[in-house]
C-alpha cells in the first residue's frame, strides 16, 4: 500500500498521471462536484489502494448511489469494484429516519485508510477532493 498526502497549501498537486486539489472550504456532495467541474475536473475516484490518503478533515469523493440505493457508482459512471468501507458502511442512516437518506460518500478522517469511507448524507457540508487525469 502506498499512501500519498494530499496538503491544502497548495492549490493542484500531481501524483502519477492526475492532479489533485483539496478545497478549504466545505459544501454538499452536489456543489463540491460543481466546483470541480468548473475547475475541469472532477470529485475524486479511487479504484485501488495507491491513492488513500491520512487526511487531516473529511472529506466528499466522488462515489454515490443516488440513482440506485445500494448501487455504488463513481463520478465517470464505473462500478464500485475496490472498497474501503468503515465498518458496518454502507448503512444508508442506519434505519434512522433522523439521519435520512446517506447517498454520498465521505472519507473520514479518524480510521485508518483502509477503512475510512462512509456514507452520508449529500446534504452535508464537508471539504472534498477533485482530480484531473492527465
Amino acid at each position: 500500500m502506498t499512501c500519498y498526502r494530499i496538503t491544502s497549501n497548495v492549490s493542484w498537486q500531481t501524483i502519477e498521471s492526475s492532479w489533485y486539489f483539496l478545497s478549504t472550504e466545505t459544501k454538499t456532495w452536489n456543489e463540491s462536484r460543481e466546483d470541480c467541474l468548473k475547475r475541469g475536473a472532477d470529485l475524486v475516484i479511487i479504484n485501488s489502494d495507491t491513492f488513500l490518503v491520512n487526511l487531516k478533515k473529511r472529506v466528499w469523493i466522488g462515489l454515490t448511489d443516488s440513482v440506485t440505493e445500494g448501487t455504488w457508482k463513481w463520478v465517470d459512471g464505473t462500478s464500485l469494484t475496490t472498497r474501503y468501507w468503515y465498518d458496518p458502511q454502507p448503512d444508508n442512516g442506519g434505519g434512522k429516519p433522523e439521519n435520512g437518506e446517506e447517498d454520498c460518500v465521505e472519507i473520514r478522517n479518524d480510521q485508518g485508510p483502509l477503512e475510512a469511507w462512509n456514507d452520508l448524507s449529500c446534504d452535508s457540508k464537508l471539504n472534498w477532493i477533485c482530480e484531473k487525469v492527465v
